[in-house]
């Protein structure tokens, strides 16, 4: 048997067969999958607000420089301060206490 013969057969039978694909998909209406990565939902985390207002910032700048312009002035953002006091030492000391005071009793609880 001749392989291009055959070759050209099954080339013509997958055609038939896709042809009658298409059309059973417009009869019943649905619509092909869709191929490739499906899309996502709208990203969450990113950027915080801040970090989106300084690249803003920053690039118009960049523009308005390339362009010739006077550029607008950047606002100085207020730097965060810790938020935190230092611990004292009778706070240390109470925190030690209880952490040995737990450990013991994880120590009698698995033996």
């Amino acid at each position: 048997m001749n392989i291009d013969i055959l070759l050209g057969e099954l080339r013509s039978e997958l055609v038939r067969i896709e042809q009658a694909i298409a059309a059973l998909e417009t009869l019943g209406g649905g619509t092909r999958p869709r191929r490739g990565r499906p899309p996502k939902a709208r990203r969450t985390g990113g950027m915080s607000a801040s970090a989106r207002k300084r690249i803003s910032e920053a690039m118009k700048q960049r523009w308005a420089k390339w362009k010739g312009k006077s550029a607008p002035k950047a606002k100085a953002t207020a730097k965060k301060t810790a938020a935190r006091r230092p611990m004292s030492a009778a706070a240390k000391k109470k925190l030690s206490a209880m952490m040995k005071a737990r450990w013991e009793q994880r120590k009698k609880a698995q033996a």
